[in-house]
């Protein structure tokens, strides 16, 4: 596959390439990304797409997702009233949305069996490339347990619930024997669950080493901590977590030490900018929500200025899958430069994911996971936020997604 006639963004470079050409050979890797001017001559039969002066960038990633939840009902119609066969194929239905947004890649942190990861790799569903976490570890209360106030459990699957050191250590085990590629654990409270506060100090400190040394057991496994308020923030970094999910307490001293450990911030700041409204959610949710936004946003803002790694991710299920990329509009409103929030979205999520020797870069030697923008998102940065303006998406050099406007010409297979 060749596109020319598109303006790059690499992932990693400062500055964007005018009149720029790709090719990817039959293996799917990038043999050039470059200046039309130095691109060599096109492979006799190659597939040629013109882009139409638009901008092609490296396949965008979601380190936050929750593919198996909807974002369109309630969490208790979904775990109670859905028929398990019919929530399967609505989960491979999102999973194609937000491929089509233009995500090649994602990290889902709870409620995606490894069956899904599985099947997209082996060519039966489209989807992005997926590592998940299949479950979410929590105590007793935390964020992760499903008992509603009334006393009435949802039993969610994927909530594993454990109260001491063996008891983490178990329930670690069971999500790696189901296939994890990282460990979810809470070490706070949420805005959304009933019996906790973001506040609150979930996991105890020793529950979180206990975690991180499982993990680190079985191959060197990362571990991800939803991580809301100051106290859970500190308790996770130390503890040895990859990353920090929301981290919307995060302070000074907490910055310090994402630097020290070489550890990222994941902000999803879809759920901080998505509206709330009163009539349609529960009062705990929405009162919290209240007085966590600005907050949340202050505090990301602080850490965003002092430049400490973050890598983009929305808690898609939460907020709207299949607009996801609406998450480097609100880095950009946030302070980043619209540069920072695309590589934030690349090259940076790629490193947290430990595919950066393959993925989240437009260079020789890559994949050719690519996205293609009709304009230009260095000077409008929200018109990655309309899935429409995708208009081609394509997977290790397989078009996944390609509606251009026809052009005489413009095409070539």
């Amino acid at each position: 596959m060749r596109v020319r006639n598109v303006r790059l963004i690499d992932g990693v470079s400062a500055q964007a390439v005018q009149d720029a050409v790709l090719e990817c050979g039959d293996d799917g890797r990038i043999t050039y990304a470059g200046p039309a001017a130095r691109a060599p001559e096109p492979r006799p039969g190659v597939r040629t797409i013109d882009g139409q002066g638009g901008t092609l960038l490296p396949g965008l990633f979601d380190c936050h997702t929750h593919l198996g939840v909807p974002s369109d009902r309630s969490l208790v119609e979904a775990a109670l009233l859905t028929d398990p066969v019919l929530g399967v194929l609505q989960t491979t239905e999102r999973m194609k949305r937000t491929l089509d947004a233009g995500v090649t890649s994602a990290r889902d942190l709870g409620g995606l069996p490894a069956g899904f990861r599985d099947a997209v790799a082996a060519g039966l569903v489209p989807g992005p490339r997926l590592q998940t976490s299949v479950g979410v570890l929590s105590h007793t209360g935390g964020h992760a347990d499903g008992t509603l106030p009334g006393g009435k459990s949802l039993d969610l699957d994927y909530c594993e619930i454990a109260d001491d050191v063996p008891g983490v250590r178990k329930a670690a085990r069971r999500m790696l024997r189901a296939g994890a590629d990282l460990v979810k654990i809470c070490t706070s409270g949420g805005i959304s669950s009933a019996h906790d506060d973001p506040d609150d100090q979930d996991l105890l400190d020793e529950e979180i080493a206990a975690v991180v040394d499982e993990a680190r057991r079985h191959r060197g496994r990362p571990v991800a901590a939803h991580a809301q308020g100051r106290a859970g923030v500190l308790a996770a970094i130390r503890g040895g977590v990859r990353s920090v999910e929301h981290g919307f307490g995060i302070d000074d001293e907490g910055c310090d030490l994402l630097g020290e450990r070489g550890a990222f911030l994941v902000p999803t700041l879809s759920t901080v900018f998505q509206p709330l409204d009163p009539r349609k959610t529960t009062p705990w949710r929405y009162q919290k929500k209240l007085r966590w936004n600005e907050r949340a946003k202050e505090n990301i803002a602080a850490a965003i200025a002092r430049g400490v790694d973050i890598a983009a991710g929305t808690d898609a299920g939460i907020s709207p899958h299949g607009g996801n990329l609406s998450e480097l509009s609100y880095l950009v409103e946030l302070g980043m430069s619209p540069m920072a929030a695309i590589r934030a979205a690349t090259s940076a999520s790629a490193r947290l994911l430990g595919v950066e020797d393959t993925l989240g870069t437009l260079r020789a030697g890559y994949a050719a996971d690519l996205v293609l923008c009709a304009g230009d998102p260095l000077r409008d940065i929200g018109l990655l936020s309309a899935p429409e303006q995708i208009v081609l998406v394509a997977q290790q050099g397989v078009v996944r997604k390609l509606t251009l406007p026809e052009r005489s010409g413009s095409c070539q297979t």
